[in-house]
């Protein structure tokens, strides 16, 4: 049975609440087979029944299960492959000269999803700076999504996934086959600290950044929350730290505190020269 619109607009506000997404009228189809999916595994009947389990359950799990479900979750290793190429021969050359008194380093993955990109960015950190081996590295990875986190912190993946972007060189040499799957190496998974975060909710104590990656997810939010998290990002980055967002996103008309990294980046920002003051650790 089909939900209503009243059904489909009470998703829509939840969604709007929990994540700041944004989803059109044309999302119809999307949130009705999403709900079917999750209505069996929580034992509805329907679509119609879990709705109504939904709105008279007062502890708010549902609630959570319900915004997670319509969480994309598309990930792939190594996904767009230039801004990989961007980090290789631009950004750590860049970071690694101006910290070498410092032998720090701090990154953050602020969608990552089922962990493929966080696990791409620790697999090029190892085969690109084997001297960063000796550096005292904070690599944070983050979702709002448990189970999406729970999903990239066991590094567990189908073959399918792993056809995905991920080259054969660094298959062989990072995961392990167990059965039908393929898991992250431990030394790889030992190198990210995941934490659940929500970018539209307040943020934990974050150390100042060296690089956030923050790709494809800014899509997803209104005007106004892209500015804001924009802005959020910009005090927590060092002023010589580099901002990654995906291939179809922009800060042009929303953050006049970045500029591109060079000219032939379209993904890779950094402060304007204006807005490099010290940061201090933000929360």
């Amino acid at each position: 049975m089909a939900i209503s619109k009243q059904d489909f607009d009470y998703v829509r506000d939840i969604l709007r609440d929990c994540s700041a997404l944004v989803l059109d009228s044309s999302k119809e189809y999307l949130v009705e087979s999403r709900l079917h999916i999750l209505a069996a595994r929580e034992g509805a009947s329907s679509a119609k029944d879990l709705l109504k389990r939904l709105r008279a359950d007062q502890s708010g799990r549902l609630r959570r299960k319900v915004n997670e479900a319509m969480v994309t979750g598309e990930s792939t290793f190594f996904r767009d492959v230039r801004p990989f190429e961007t980090l290789k021969n631009i950004v750590l050359p860049d970071l690694v000269s101006r910290r070498a008194s410092e032998h720090s380093l701090n990154i953050w993955c602020a969608a990552s999803s089922g962990g493929q990109e966080p696990y791409s960015v620790a697999m090029l950190l190892r085969e690109c700076c084997q001297r960063l081996t000796r550096w005292n590295i904070r690599f944070i990875a983050s979702d709002f999504s448990r189970e999406l986190l729970t999903k990239a912190q066991l590094g567990r993946y189908t073959q399918m996934e792993i056809n995905r972007g991920l080259p054969a060189s660094l298959l062989v040499k990072y995961f392990r086959q167990s059965g039908t799957t393929w898991q992250v190496a431990k030394e790889i998974r030992a190198m990210i600290e995941f934490q659940e975060i929500n970018l539209v909710k307040s943020w934990p104590s974050l150390p100042c950044m060296d690089i956030v990656f923050m790709r494809n997810v800014l899509i997803y939010f209104d005007l106004e929350t892209r500015r804001n998290v924009l802005s959020r990002v910009s005090r927590l980055l060092k002023p010589d730290g580099y901002l990654f967002l995906g291939s179809s996103e922009t800060v042009l008309g929303l953050e006049n505190a970045f500029e591109p990294a060079a000219s032939d980046t379209h993904t890779c920002f950094r402060l304007r020269t204006t807005f490099r003051s010290p940061k201090l650790k933000t929360g």
